[in-house]
């Protein structure tokens, strides 16, 4: 199963679109993971349109509208693997035995917020994917989203992937 992680995506505020490579992605992958901020409803229903499946959260830069449709937190089993979607989860300090705190029957947490990929394991061993932004890069040098695969509970093949400049 590929996967496909996004968040921060802020269209129309940040872009007016999403980046064309993220578009063929989006629509090669067999679950798309959306951590929120969104901005408008109408790229909710773009990327439901696009997507074979959708998994998303609203985020804090989401309006009634996209809060009416989105749980803050989704939970889903993917091909074995335990997963949850949220935003925000904190300050980067401490990140990790928080989010295992608050997720512990997760194996993967995937979010956003920051802007700024991250990728690590807390002690318990849950994985803690944010794919940065593809439109909004803020102080990294590049807009970013990520793939991965699962098969049989396992996630392998994490790729950050880098966006041309607009």
């Amino acid at each position: 199963m590929e996967l496909l992680i996004v968040a921060d995506t802020h269209v129309p505020k940040r872009a007016r679109d999403l980046p064309a490579p993220l578009w063929t992605a989006i629509e090669a992958a067999d679950v798309v993971l959306h951590a929120g901020d969104w901005v408008d409803v109408s790229l909710l229903d773009a990327l439901a349109a696009r997507a074979r499946r959708l998994v998303g959260v609203y985020g804090n830069n989401d309006g009634p509208q996209l809060r009416a449709r989105l749980p803050e937190v989704a939970r889903v089993e993917l091909a074995g693997l335990r997963v949850a979607v949220v935003h925000e989860t904190g300050p980067k300090t401490g990140r990790e035995a928080r989010c295992a705190a608050r997720f512990p029957d997760v194996d993967l947490l995937v979010f956003g917020h920051s802007h700024i990929p991250w990728d690590s394991v807390a002690p318990n061993g849950l994985r803690l994917l944010n794919p940065g932004s593809p439109t909004d890069r803020r102080a990294q040098p590049y807009a970013t989203y990520l793939t991965a695969r699962v098969a049989a509970g396992r996630l392998d093949r994490v790729e950050l992937h880098r966006l041309p400049p607009r």
